[in-house]
């Protein structure tokens, strides 16, 4: 039997919030590389998480939604999704299985004409959360939406074999859709995100939970500095100072002290300071100061 050609590309997931792009972006690569949050627009960056498999290999760039904008900011985020639509060889339109097709849904989709180049697929998210028929539903309603080149369901929070047989199955055939190429990452690299720069995500991320609606969209995240202690007695690591710049300073420290401590498999002691930019996502110069 002849050995399939190594393929591999690029894949964006897009739709209206809360989706489940980042989880399966997540749930593909392995390991947690775009942050999660209930709040819209959560993704500020191009993220990019890289899926190792034996036959090719699928890099998933995490944007920022599809959105009306309503800052400069907004403005930037809608520039850079377009900018990295027009790039990618599959686009996936991620519509969950357990809320019906809508007006957002629609205006994504047709959005999708703007990107001729991309090949087009329909993933059903969240399907371990509706019945059979609902399943169904869906699939005829997004079958209504345009010809696609695949659509899939997928559930990317299950867990056990079926969740994983999904996984496996969604990056088969989005492998295939990918042109012929040589790798275009080491096999050990998931993300090209700095440490520091998934630091600062993190930090968001705990930052925007319980956070106000309006004021999830002003939160920002950088870090400042790091400073290594002595290495413990016993030839480890010593404790890892990080200095950064966020709101809300103690219950964000706590949770995202903990989740920098599993990324970076050692013991953290975060120093959070407040820092005040006032409208600062219409005003360019703090924009680019921030990396938009």
């Amino acid at each position: 039997m002849a050995e399939r050609e190594f393929r591999a590309g690029f894949v964006s997931f897009v739709g209206r919030p809360n989706a489940g792009k980042s989880t399966l972006t997540n749930a593909l690569v392995g390991e947690k590389i775009a942050i999660t949050s209930s709040k819209p627009q959560t993704t500020r960056r191009a993220i990019r998480g890289i899926v190792h498999r034996p036959d090719g290999q699928l890099i998933i760039v995490d944007t920022p939604g599809i959105h009306r904008p309503r800052t400069l900011l907004g403005e930037r985020l809608n520039a850079l999704v377009e900018a990295t639509l027009g790039d990618v060889d599959v686009i996936g339109l991620c519509v969950p299985a357990d809320e019906k097709v809508g007006p957002g849904d629609r205006f994504i989709n047709e959005r999708l004409n703007d990107f001729p180049r991309a090949k087009k697929v329909a993933i059903l998210t969240k399907a371990d959360r509706a019945s059979k028929s609902e399943i169904i539903e869906q699939l005829t309603l997004l079958g209504a939406l345009r010809e696609w080149d695949a659509v899939i369901p997928i559930s990317a929070v299950v867990d056990g074999e079926n969740g994983a047989a999904q996984l496996d199955e969604l990056a088969r055939v989005l492998l295939g859709l990918m042109p012929v190429s040589p790798p275009l990452y080491e096999a050990e690299t998931t993300t090209d995100e700095s440490e520091d720069e998934r630091i600062a995500e993190l930090i968001r991320e705990a930052a925007l939970e319980g956070a106000r609606d309006e004021l999830s969209h002003s939160l920002a995240a950088t870090v400042d500095d790091r400073e290594e202690r002595e290495p413990e007695a016993d030839g480890r690591p010593g404790l890892l100072e990080i200095f950064a710049s966020i709101s809300r300073l103690r219950e964000v420290g706590e949770r995202a002290r903990r989740e920098i401590e599993a990324l970076l498999g050692r013991r953290v002691y975060l120093s959070l300071r407040v820092k005040v930019a006032k409208e600062w996502q219409r005003d360019p110069k703090a924009l680019g100061r921030l990396g938009f």
